[in-house]
């Protein structure tokens, strides 16, 4: 089939095709939109200078993206007190319907109606994404903990190439290949393949990049291939997010062709690119960071990392004396720098020592308002921790994976590579700063206030060897179903209670979405969990197997809702956000009790496998929460929590176990003992 005659039969099918994609909500196949894993290819003969040359152009689909949808007012409703119901009693429930269907029927008919006026107007992105942008941007807390996540690395199969100078120097070559790959429109565009033997071939691809951006995406979707968002993608690399008063900004400088780099507190930069923007040459970049981790100056009294983990206001205005001081051209180095990379004198003990240090560290070898930070401890253990205001993890981990895939497959440098004979002393720039005693006493107290807030931070892990995804799909179930299943019995086995559970599920599938929440305490869950942990033997073993399936079932319909942007969380949100800024009194809806405790999400949880990534994890977002980053594995379930001292997760862990147990049990075709 000629470009000509694709590109005609799909405008004849525009419409049914969209239609078809509405639809998909409906279709089981397309839950695997939240799933992370996808498959990249690195071509060979790209050269030094990109990871691969993509046959399609990296935005050929941006252009044609389906928009993603405003829910209806009264779906939104329905969802919003079906996630309410199992956390409230009869009065409660009875109250916030009552309130609910006045809200329907009232303001929220004309909030929604505005709402959907206004994103008629503009076409270009969704409805969410300023919204969003601005919740990020407004919130004054400090980004670490509070905001920035981590995703660590997986060891280099070669024990050898983890040495910390070899790992470094072959990290910083491939992301700056990958930007290069990136900039120059020759990424692989994110898409998934749910028949990569139709898709993801040379002959489609071949096809598909004559077909016109404005409708490329219907050309996918014929065969069953669902390109992603990648409107984030840009601000991965000199990108910074500038603390100001009340609201921060975002900022992206193309310009800069420097690295920063981060060793005992100290910052230094150099240039990893040449004047014609090409990378220098790998044993360059090694002779730079070996200079770095040679230099004997000791960490400074007054580290200047460590005010970006200062409330955002308190920090915009140490950065404006900072400013005053005449520190404004090293600013601007840290801020258009391509990205950081922190090199740690640490060894790493084990997991929980990672999780701890990469979440967070020791705040002053950091610059936590960075896109990214590639973090390297002694030992070579490698994360990475991103700002998350500017993009979620789909592209932080597209960036992962494809960094892991070049530097595990083609390395650039090896144990026996000798760093180039070149002047480091004058390549590379410890930047100096001029500090005032004002400056001097903030940067104490953001050092104490740092420590204050890290040192409540408690953090564990489990892994249940006992069965995975496998099994539970020779069982038919979902294994995000099943786990957070276990959350959810774990939690009433410790504290007698169903609480707000929070789950999150990219919207990438539509132009500039973000994310969307599954809920996944439900009454379905509450009834299963009852069932195993306070009446096992009130229940036959098919009774309770009967119960998951149920419980599998109805998590599949929320996870396919919510990717298709049909969950009911941003659309509150985005008409809360609406009435604020009309100066409207809110409606009672948002005053409820039980609209700020489903807001109050004790279990937040997030899952990510990836052959790159060995563990990820994030701190509570409530003080009397938890933050649950898990992976089900083929063979296996991980979990890496986190609490403050109003929680126990050391107990809790041992009661997401022993509930894994229980179920794995009951799928034997066993009784509970």
């Amino acid at each position: 089939m000629s470009s000509c005659m694709m590109a005609g039969l799909i405008s004849t099918h525009y419409k049914s095709t969209l239609s078809k994609f509405k639809r998909l909500r409906n279709n089981a196949a397309l839950s695997v939109l939240t799933s992370t894993q996808r498959k990249y290819s690195s071509k060979d003969g790209a050269g030094i200078e990109y990871l691969h040359k993509s046959v399609v152009p990296t935005m050929h689909y941006q252009k044609s993206l389906p928009r993603l949808p405003v829910p209806k007012l009264e779906d939104t409703i329905r969802r919003y007190l079906a996630a309410q119901r199992p956390l409230l009693n009869d009065e409660q429930y009875s109250n916030t319907e009552k309130v609910a269907h006045d809200f329907q029927s009232g303001v929220g008919k004309q909030l929604h109606e505005e709402l959907v006026a206004l994103d008629k107007n503009n076409k270009h992105t969704s409805y969410i994404s300023a919204p969003w942008f601005d919740m990020y941007l407004s919130a004054r807390e400090s980004v670490v903990l509070n905001f920035n996540p981590f995703m660590s690395f997986n060891p280099d199969p070669k024990p050898e190439y983890n040495d910390q100078l070899v790992r470094a120097t072959n990290m910083v070559c491939s992301a700056v290949r990958f930007m290069k790959t990136l900039r120059a429109g020759l990424l692989e565009p994110e898409v998934f393949h749910l028949n990569p033997a139709k898709s993801d071939t040379d002959s489609f691809k071949k096809l598909i990049r004559w077909v016109p951006p404005s409708i490329s995406w219907f050309g996918a979707y014929m065969v069953n291939a669902y390109p992603l968002d990648m409107s984030q993608y840009f601000r991965l690399f000199n990108s910074t997010r500038i603390p100001k008063y009340k609201r921060d900004e975002l900022l992206t400088d193309n310009k800069g062709h420097h690295l920063l780099v981060i060793k005992r507190g100290n910052l230094y930069v150099f240039d990893a690119l040449d004047r014609d923007g090409n990378l220098i040459k790998p044993a360059e970049v090694q002779a730079h960071l070996k200079y770095i981790l040679s230099d004997p100056t000791k960490t400074p009294s007054f580290p200047l990392g460590v005010l970006t983990s200062e409330n955002r206001d308190t920090w915009a205005g140490l950065r404006q004396k900072l400013l005053d001081a005449g520190n404004g051209e090293a600013l601007h180095l840290v801020d258009s720098a391509l990205f950081c990379l922190c090199l740690d004198e640490e060894v790493m003990r084990d997991h929980i020592h990672i999780s701890h240090n990469m979440l967070h560290g020791d705040g002053c070898n950091r610059w936590y308002d960075k896109s990214f930070s590639i973090i390297l401890a002694k030992d070579g253990q490698a994360a990475i921790n991103f700002e998350h205001s500017w993009g979620d993890g789909v592209a932080v981990l597209r960036f992962q994976n494809e960094v892991f895939k070049d530097t595990t497959e083609k390395p650039l440098v090896g144990p026996g590579s000798q760093p180039a004979a070149v002047d480091s002393s004058s390549a590379v720039r410890r930047l100096e700063f001029k500090l005032t005693d004002e400056l001097k006493a903030g940067i104490t107290k953001a050092k104490e206030n740092f420590q204050a807030a890290v040192s409540k931070l408690t953090i564990d892990a489990m892994e249940f060897k006992k069965g995975g995804k496998e099994q539970l799909k020779k069982k038919k179930l979902s294994p995000d179903a099943i786990s957070q299943l276990a959350f959810q019995m774990g939690f009433l086995r410790q504290y007698g209670q169903t609480v707000a559970t929070y789950e999150s599920c990219s919207t990438a599938a539509f132009k500039h979405g973000r994310t969307e929440t599954i809920r996944p305490a439900t009454i379905h869950t509450k009834r299963c969990a009852k069932a195993f942990v306070e009446q096992p033997g009130q229940h036959t073993v098919e009774q309770l197997q009967g119960l998951l399936t149920e419980c599998s079932k109805y998590h599949g319909q929320l996870t396919k809702e919510a990717a298709m942007g049909q969950g009911f969380d941003r659309h509150l949100f985005a008409m809360r956000y609406l009435a604020n800024s009309k100066g409207m009194a809110l409606h009672s809806l948002y005053q409820d009790p039980a609209y700020t405790a489903i807001n109050h999400n004790i279990l937040s949880t997030s899952t990510l496998t990836s052959p790159a990534v060995s563990l990820g994890g994030f701190a509570p977002v409530v003080p009397d929460g938890f933050g649950v980053g898990y992976g089900v594995h083929d063979e296996w379930i991980g979990c890496n929590v986190s609490s403050y001292p109003a929680r126990n997760v050391h107990e809790f862990l041992k009661c997401v176990h022993k509930s894994l147990e229980d179920i794995f049990t009951v799928l034997d075709g066993k009784p509970i003992n």
